[in-house]
């Protein structure tokens, strides 16, 4: 075989540092690529921030309205005076629940022992309240941090000593105990007392399957007093400690704002969420010399990474904003009208409008969430998969969890939807669904079956 030399073009695209870069910027969250942004700052001490002129002047320009405004004092916002009490500093710690029974188990004079035995009880209440041990592992607990051996009706003293501290109920071994000794502690001409009593005693899986009518049977109740004896119970707290649990709000930094003008609905970025970044003047005149020295070379090589990251964030805010607007544009029956008017919507609806492949489309709604006049959403909320409808057209999964909610919401108490009823509902409406389709989506919305949703009140 004989040969030889043949020239070929050919394009393709690299992964050059600039386009890993921009990818990378592209896939971010809001609060990620501030600290991407700081993590440059810090690294090139040519890149800094754009500082906006006269600061102090246009934040006061910009709320002249509010000197114009009349300031109060008033009891409640800013002012107040002292009664006496200790209410102005009521939930002013952070206290967790283990803190709180141990400083009330230091104001109880406990003896040594009964001491060493309330801490481990303590120690095995979970965060709900409940005690999550027996009462013989707690013995064998404390038998290993002392001398003596102790006994099963000293620990259950103890127990019972704990399950009267604030809050009431805590220590509870399960959720009949722990509405029982709440019960209990409510004065005893309460009314319907004693029926609440035996009804969480005995008859508490009756009252959780909702089986009224063997409930008002077995307490000889009829429905209004029944339905009063259920009240007085729904008013009680099965989770005596969740006043305690320090959950971690999670705070969103909206990336689109959008708002309704002259009848358009316009889109706009954030600007809090992404600052403006240069590069510093005085290096760029140094680059501009012909000297070939070490320190000059830094200062070119930084300079290039400044304005290459720059460009990134400036790419990064063009096709978040173009994406954003083709969101809008689709979906305004969602900004004008609700869930209900949702039109079905899927990655490449979007990447066909904007003409970018759907892996942009992907990594751009990510994590990305928009400001409107509806609340706070991510962008990949607008996405949605379609069924059909009698007329031919399409209707979207959000549209129709929306309407599914909105019939269980409106339904009577006494005689709750079915899902094959909600089924026919929604077929009448001419949207075709099966029923275990309906069946999914009440579970995705966390609403229980038809038997668990009857209420006699």
């Amino acid at each position: 075989m004989k040969q030889g030399l043949q020239f070929k073009f050919s394009q393709q695209l690299s992964m050059t540092p600039q386009l890993q870069q921009a990818i990378k910027l592209l896939q971010l969250s809001t609060l990620e690529l501030q600290q991407e942004i700081q993590q440059a700052l810090e690294e090139n001490p040519l890149l800094e921030l754009e500082q906006a002129e006269a600061e102090g002047e246009t934040a006061l320009n910009d709320n002249d309205d509010l000197w114009d405004s009349p300031c109060s004092a008033a009891l409640g916002q800013s002012g107040g005076s002292y009664d006496g009490e200790d209410s102005v500093f009521e939930g002013a710690t952070n206290t967790n629940l283990h803190d709180h029974l141990i400083w009330q188990m230091q104001l109880s004079h406990f003896s040594t022992l009964d001491e060493t035995i309330a801490l481990a009880i303590i120690d095995a209440i979970d965060d709900s309240g409940y005690l999550t041990v027996s009462l013989e592992e707690i013995i064998s607990a404390v038998n290993r941090q002392i001398d003596d051996e102790v006994e099963l009706d000293e620990v259950a003293v103890v127990l019972k000593r704990i399950q009267h501290f604030d809050p009431i109920g805590v220590g509870a071994r399960d959720v009949g105990e722990c509405l029982t000794l709440q019960l209990q502690h409510l004065p005893a001409s309460t009314q319907w007392r004693e029926e609440a009593l035996l009804t969480v005693r005995e008859h508490l899986t009756l009252l959780g399957s909702r089986d009224y009518r063997t409930l008002a049977r077995r307490l000889r109740l009829n429905e209004d007093d029944l339905a009063a004896v259920i009240d007085l119970i729904q008013h009680l707290q099965p989770r005596p400690g969740e006043a305690f649990s320090n959950s971690d709000d999670d705070y969103v930094i909206p990336d689109i704002l959008v708002r309704k003008k002259n009848n358009r609905w316009m889109v706009e970025l954030n600007p809090e969420s992404v600052p403006k970044l240069k590069v510093n003047d005085s290096y760029i005149k140094l680059c501009q010399g012909t000297r070939q020295t070490d320190d000059m070379q830094y200062i070119r090589h930084q300079t290039q990474e400044a304005k290459w990251f720059i460009r990134s964030l400036e790419s990064r805010n063009e096709t978040l904003l173009k994406v954003a607007n083709a969101i809008v544009v689709r979906q305004q029956g969602f900004f004008d009208h609700g869930e209900e008017a949702m039109k079905p919507m899927v990655l490449a609806d979007i990447a066909g409008a904007v003409d970018m492949h759907e892996s942009t489309i992907s990594r751009v709604t990510t994590q990305k969430y928009m400001h409107s006049p509806r609340g706070v959403f991510e962008l990949k909320y607008f996405f949605s998969s379609q069924l059909g409808t009698d007329t031919g057209g399409e209707a979207s999964s959000t549209a129709i969890r929306a309407l599914l909610k909105k019939l269980v919401a409106t339904e009577n108490p006494k005689k709750p939807l079915s899902d094959s009823k909600l089924t026919e509902l929604l077929s009448e409406q001419g949207i075709q669904v099966a029923r275990r389709t309906i069946a999914k989506y009440r579970e995705a919305l966390n609403i229980p079956p038809s038997s668990q949703r009857k209420r006699l009140i």
